[in-house]
């Protein structure tokens, strides 16, 4: 099970931008591959920090977490670096500015790509949405979607970026009261990669990159919600260089709203209506599940407002805990119309003993039933 991303830079819920920001840097630093080198298990911490600073940072992010738990970004590569598989490059590119100058003269890590000299230049993200039919989002399913991506054009070819020669930064020395001061910021030719173009194509853009239509194949996990966001590696935007790594392919879960069911977490809502005939006889019905028909029986006098729960027939939970359960309200529809015989059975048996109402103590009341829904 995954750790909680509070208990994990070790703050409240109640943290502000600054206390998150602060909490991250600490365990950043503790557990820094350059201070614990050969420590598989500071390689781990260090990479959970870095996922739990990614998502409690960004306002979206934190507030999907809040709400949901790690589920709100399970699947495809889940959180930006996925559960676990955020790389060094991915940490250092996107978190860099963190660490300032604490190794190093100029923030740089080991070769990772903090600054320290040339760093993998990683491509920009792509976002797209995708729309899920109820059934396909209990069964999962895979989609075949057509993504307009940037790729380094055939032909294009880098040298060595002339300002930084090929270091990726650039150094300045600044004279202090303390004396000359050293530091290092990122030499903005070449954005840190180390390499300018040399040749490119005619139909290619100024960082030799065009534009092509790729099929991406996308497995999405049953469960997934409204909101989610999967992530598919290395299928966004290229970035030039020689030694880039793409993008990501971000998606976005989009629910298409069903015609009978209504999702309400991994419980899944019908409304039955029967008639007046059925209530008192009783009746085999069949109704539409996620998964196609299932038969129920109504047992006779059945009333209006009772709530049948079918084990196992909703979602499944996206974490494999099973599936949660139909819930079938039952409605009785009272006639609106009726002719004379009809209304004739009626007024004679207006009072009635069988006729009038006569609730058992096992019949909940309205907010008795709601309660047990949540319960």
């Amino acid at each position: 099970m995954n750790k909680d991303f509070y208990e994990i830079l070790g703050i409240t819920k109640n943290a502000d931008a600054a206390e998150i920001k602060k909490a991250y840097r600490k365990k950043a630093l503790e557990y820094h591959p350059d201070k614990n080198p050969g420590n598989q298990e500071a390689e781990e911490n260090f990479k959970a920090a870095a996922e739990a600073y990614e998502v409690l940072s960004d306002p979206q992010k934190k507030a999907k977490y809040d709400q949901f738990g790690h589920q709100a970004f399970s699947g495809a590569g889940g959180f930006g670096g996925g559960q676990g598989g955020m790389n060094m490059d991915d940490i250092f590119s996107q978190f860099g500015d963190i660490f300032g100058s604490a190794f190093g003269g100029g923030g740089g890590f080991s070769g990772f790509g903090g600054g320290g000299g040339q760093r993998r230049v990683k491509g920009s993200n792509l976002r797209i949405k995708v729309k899920l039919t109820l059934e396909e989002i209990a069964n999962g399913v895979d989609k075949k979607v057509k993504v307009k991506r940037k790729i380094q054009a055939s032909g294009v070819s880098y040298k060595t970026c002339s300002t930084c020669n090929g270091q990726g930064q650039v150094m300045r020395v600044t004279n202090t009261i303390l004396g000359r001061m050293q530091s290092a910021t990122t030499c903005t030719t070449c954005g840190g990669s180390g390499q300018i173009i040399d040749q490119k194509p005619s139909n290619a853009d100024a960082q030799g990159l065009i534009v092509e239509d790729e099929t991406v194949s996308i497995k999405i996990p049953a469960g997934v919600a409204e909101g989610m966001q999967l992530k598919v590696a290395n299928k966004g935007n290229e970035a030039p260089g020689n030694n880039s790594i793409p993008g990501d392919l971000i998606v976005v879960i989009e629910e298409v709203e069903h015609e009978s069911l209504k999702r309400e977490g991994e419980n899944l809502h019908l409304d039955l209506y029967i008639s007046f005939a059925e209530a008192v006889l009783g009746v085999s019905k069949d109704i539409n599940a996620v998964n196609g028909k299932v038969r129920i029986k109504l047992e006779e006098g059945i009333q209006s407002g009772k709530i049948l729960r079918l084990k196992g027939k909703g979602i499944p939970s996206i974490n494999g805990y099973g599936n949660g359960d139909l819930l079938v309200h039952v409605n009785v529809w009272t006639p609106k119309t009726l002719n004379k015989e009809q209304k004739q059975f009626f007024e004679k048996n207006l009072n009635d003993e069988n006729f009038t109402p006569n609730p058992e103590k096992s019949d909940k009341s309205f907010f008795e039933k709601v309660k047990d829904m949540f319960s």
